[in-house]
């Protein structure tokens, strides 16, 4: 089995910083790509930003420039740096890893999500 778990999400004032973790750990092979995407109350989950294993990166339009997404990947981690957080920013935040497990299965895996709240 593979498991993510997420970490540093928070209450933060408008303006504030948060970095969000997330370990995969278990049976794995490898990691492609890993993301981070966001679920606010009453509408769905959207993409914020993804890296692959080489560490090309991609961002919706909304989040550039504020956020960055890194990879530690003899950590199996990926990072989220959130900068100038803003009131709208506030959602549950989702990491997901596409995985090649031990016995060569890709799975797309995601972790439970953590709570980030920005106030204004």
């Amino acid at each position: 089995q593979v498991q993510l778990v997420e970490s540093g999400g928070g209450l933060v004032q408008a303006g504030g910083s948060l970095r969000l973790s997330c370990a995969a750990s278990g049976s794995i092979f490898s990691i492609n790509a890993m993301g981070w995407y966001r679920q606010a109350p009453g509408k769905q989950r959207e993409l914020v930003a993804a890296i692959t294993s080489s560490g090309s990166t991609n961002y919706v339009d909304f989040v550039k420039g504020r956020f960055t997404i890194s990879r530690d990947n003899a950590k199996n981690t990926v990072y989220l740096r959130m900068n100038s957080l803003k009131p709208e920013d506030t959602a549950v935040y989702y990491c997901n890893a596409d995985v090649l497990r031990s016995n060569l299965v890709r799975v797309i895996y995601w972790g439970q999500g953590t709570q980030v709240t920005v106030s204004s």
